[in-house]
């Protein structure tokens, strides 16, 4: 390197992280509270002047300074973006308030919808159609006195999305010259923003670029202006959503409200390459939160994410977050334990914070002495300078405990009360872990478990043992790594366009076309930086489905067979023999050259301490004496077998019974499961408040898997967008066991058909039998929803012993009136097909002719046939996960 100081820093909303890496290639990290009232407002410089003085390099010269950032996060979250204008085509001025009809919140009954980022709606007449043919010039008069009042009206930005805006733009680029002329601070464009297919996601999109672009403008001109008081030609880079660096000049705000997570993910595969670990599921527990992730030889990506209510459709590294962190608030509620999803945050923070904060999560590590009061600073109680509170813990677990004794007569001890919390905890973490696993066609027991944040490697062994994972990587800088990561990322400019085109040589054409005009595009975004590689995707689908799949850019008979390959890995089949492939949409990757690729030499390993440090701790529901060990004093290739503790500035690994970590030469600490720990053991006669609450999130997580496959693979917008689908699971008897939350008046009727398809075929159900139903008499609800109800048998068993069950709204089922919901109909027979539960499915073969047989039986057949049969396929799928899911839980 040339020989300066480069600083790496993520600011969170609470605390801010900074890595320094010396020219001699030394780390040294600190940790420091976001914001300090009448000290500063953003850690970033002052962390950098700490880290230097410390040093005693106050002064020296500064390469570059890489930051991830929440201002755009929390700008959406509290609402604090610029005063936004909307131009749109008129007529159209409610579309995105309308937005796609999903209904948050199912079972509220007062639903508080987010408000929209924008202040002032501009209807433009003007219309282009699809083919590009004016229909209605553009009124630029009109438009320009509209644009000046919403100005004088305190308008700051504004946002222009035309309908087919994305492919036909002269009407948006001269909406945006009258923006500019009229003296707005800040013009978003959607064809520029992101030019893709749909009004909706892309109006959002560009909305939210308008309402952040003068907040986050304003934040990255003060640091680089306080960066320069620091020296000159420091290069300032901020990481953006999908996992790579932009120049300052470049950045916008959209681009990285996921900085943070992003950074841990590149973060964690960059130490876990090093490490020598391929296939990596990253843990990342904080206080608040738990971000889960996965890697096999790819970053994975995602086109749409959603913060604060807003919808963004732009790349992002696949991050999965749940609402269990160390501040999780443990509650005893309905016979059941449950942590979160509220936290106790930093302040006043757990109970043995000593700020009189409720009990979580950390507390159960305090009671069960897996953290070591003396071990960590005096940072806590009213004026931030005693202890943790021991007693204090120990006096409210030993209430909970007698509260719970009264309500279900099942005497526990306060640390067994503590256990079942973590127990829970555990179960809510592993099920995250599987969504992103499970959910892409993965089996989690084949990864490694990488382990970062503060909290995170405390419940890791744990965590790993529910989903099978036999090894466990917690490096030596986890306690910052997401700072870690962004030092260690790239330059990268991604950019996205529709194109919708039939995979075929003509197809495939079009598509390498595209791909080097947003090759173009994308080079713009890496500020000048050196382009050292490059990647092209064809996102790839059924011509009868909506979910597109990325594949390498490359010949058609190719992308076909790797389309075709992903499409079975993920959702469990392939297409139909014959089936036609679209190219809906290409992406484009650039990749600058890096000012650092590697990791700075780790910390100097010093000799094994002559003395271990010993503390009681429960382990295996008793008190036992077990090592404290300091990581510092572990020399390479130290052994240490569970149960143990060892201990940090920055986190508390706990190495549980039947583990064992050894300490590489690296710095990493390498937790090996050497045996799994008996299985608790159940009481069928009265209910355990702890498997209550365990065994409802596995279930859950069985039906939400079933309604994600069901999203995925359906092809009808009632089904993909409007969310009108359900799923369930029920036993033998067809009672409901668990639901995914989706929709109330589906959930209730749906034991009904379970029972009546039980009552219609008893004594000849079959091991991958299938069933539909939608007459009312049988638990339908009105026509259109269809329901597929699906046996689980036991291996070798011959009477189910689950069931589950999909309904979802298909658009017609051949009534007398399109939608099948005829107003003036006196008839059944006039809204569409009736079934009562004819078995469609019968040993695992799906009947074809049958099943259109079936649909075309009202006055409209082909009308409907053919999308049904598609979105009969996504039901029929969704049942065999769930299928899968829970026979894997009776095996276990």
């Amino acid at each position: 390197m040339a020989g300066g100081w480069q600083f790496w820093v993520d600011r969170g909303g609470t605390f801010t992280d900074v890595v320094g890496r010396r020219p001699d290639g030394r780390l040294l990290a600190l940790k420091l509270l976001s914001t300090v009232p009448g000290r500063y407002d953003d850690a970033t410089v002052p962390g950098i002047r700490q880290l230097l003085v410390s040093d005693g390099r106050e002064g020296a010269t500064i390469e570059c300074v890489r930051v991830g950032t929440t201002v755009a996060t929390n700008a959406l979250l509290e609402r604090r973006g610029a005063r936004t204008v909307l131009v749109t085509t008129a007529g159209l001025g409610d579309a995105l308030a309308i937005g796609t009809q999903e209904r948050p919140h199912l079972f509220r009954r007062h639903i508080e919808l987010p408000a929209p980022l924008y202040a002032t709606v501009i209807e433009a007449r003007e219309r282009i159609d699809a083919a590009g043919r004016v229909l209605e010039p553009l009124d630029e008069a009109a438009l320009a006195d509209d644009l000046a009042a919403a100005r004088a009206a305190g308008g700051e930005s504004v946002a222009i999305v035309l309908m087919h805006g994305w492919r036909h733009t002269g009407h948006e680029r001269a909406c945006a010259r009258l923006a500019r002329a009229a003296g707005f601070a800040a013009v978003s464009v959607s064809h520029e923003v992101v030019p893709i297919e749909g009004l909706v996601p892309r109006g959002h999109t560009t909305v939210a670029d308008a309402y952040l672009a003068v907040l986050v403008g304003g934040y990255v001109a003060r640091l680089v202006a306080e960066l320069g008081a620091l020296g000159k030609g420091i290069r300032v880079e901020l990481m953006q959503s999908h996992g790579g660096l932009a120049p300052a000049s470049t950045f916008r705000g959209t681009n990285g409200v996921l900085s943070g997570p992003a950074g841990g993910l590149v973060g964690m595969v960059a130490t876990g390459r090093a490490a020598g670990f391929a296939r990596l599921i990253g843990f990342d527990m904080g206080g608040t939160s738990t971000d889960v992730s996965l890697y096999d030889g790819a970053y994975p990506r995602r086109t749409e994410l959603s913060v604060g209510g807003v919808r963004l459709a732009l790349p992002a590294l696949d991050v999965h977050t749940v609402a269990a962190g160390g501040g999780s608030v443990l509650r005893f509620a309905d016979g059941r334990l449950a942590v979160g999803p509220d936290s106790s945050g930093a302040v006043p923070g757990p109970a043995s914070y000593g700020r009189g904060g409720p009990l979580s999560l950390t507390d159960c590590h305090v009671l069960l002495g897996r953290l070591v009061p003396s071990r960590l600073p005096s940072a806590f109680g009213p004026r931030g300078d005693a202890p943790l509170d021991v007693a204090v813990v120990r006096e409210r677990f030993a209430a909970l405990a007698a509260e719970l004794a009264a309500a279900t007569g099942a005497g526990m001890r306060p640390e067994a009360v503590a256990e079942g919390f973590l127990t829970v905890a555990v179960d809510t973490m592993a099920n995250a872990i599987k969504h992103v696993s499970l959910q892409g066609g993965q089996d989690p027991a084949r990864f490694a478990l990488a382990c970062f944040g503060g909290a995170g490697p405390q419940l890791a062994c744990r965590v790993a043992e529910a989903l099978d994972i036999a090894t466990i990587l917690v490096h030596p800088l986890a306690g910052v790594l997401s700072a870690v990561g962004i030092g260690l990322a790239e330059p990268r400019s991604v950019r996205r366009g529709t194109l919708g085109v039939p995979l075929d040589a003509d197809g495939a054409a079009a598509a390498a076309a595209l791909a080097a005009e947003l090759a173009g595009q994308a080079r713009a975004g890496l500020g000048g930086t050196v382009e050292t590689g490059r990647r092209a995707l064809a996102e790839i689908r059924s011509a009868d489905s909506e979910v597109a799949l990325p594949v390498e850019l490359e010949a058609p008979d190719t992308m076909a067979a790797a389309f075709v390959a992903e499409h079975g890995r993920r959702f469990g089949f392939r297409p139909a023999e014959g089936s036609a492939f679209v190219i809906a949409a290409v992406s484009v990757e650039l990749i600058g050259s890096a000012v650092v690729a590697e990791l700075g030499a780790p910390a100097p390993v010093v000799a094994a301490s002559a003395a271990t440090e010993h503390a009681r701790a429960w382990f295996d529901g008793d008190w036992r004496e077990v090592p404290i060990v300091e990581r510092a004093t572990l020399a390479a290739g130290a052994r240490l077998d569970g149960p143990a503790i060892v201990v940090e500035a920055t986190s508390t690994t706990v190495v549980e019974p039947g583990w064992s970590a050894e300490h590489r030469a690296g710095g990493e600490l390498v937790l090996t499961c050497h045996g799994r720990r008996a299985r608790r053991s159940v009481d069928a006669t009265r209910p355990d408040p702890v498997l209550l609450e365990v065994f409802a999130g596995l279930y859950m997580h069985v039906a939400e898997q079933m309604g994600a496959v069901l999203r995925q693979t359906a092809s009808s917008v009632n089904i993909r967008e409007r969310l009108d689908y359900s799923c369930a699971l029920f036993d033998a008897a067809g009672r409901l066991v668990a639901n995914a939350p989706h929709m109330p008046v589906h959930l209730g009727s749906m034991g009904a058909s379970v029972r009546a398809v039980m009552a219609l075929h008893r004594g000849a159900i079959r091991p991958g039998d299938a069933f539909l139903v939608n007459s009312p008499y049988a638990g339908g609800t009105h026509l259109p929803d269809l329901t597929v109800v699906s046996p689980v048998h036991r291996a070798g068993g011959t009477e189910p012993e689950f069931w589950v069950a999909s309904r979802a709204h298909h658009a017609d089922i051949g009534g007398v009136t399109p939608g099948s919901m005829p107003p003036f109909s006196r008839s059944i027979d006039e809204e569409g097909a009736l079934f009562t539960g004819e078995r469609i499915v019968a040993g695992g073969v799906f009947d074809e002719a049958l099943v259109r047989r079936l649909l075309g039986c009202g006055p409209y057949p082909a009308r409907a046939v053919g999308r049904n049969l598609a979105d009969l396929a996504a039901q029929l799928a969704a049942n065999a996960r769930g299928a899968a899911e829970l026979e894997r839980l009776v095996a276990t």
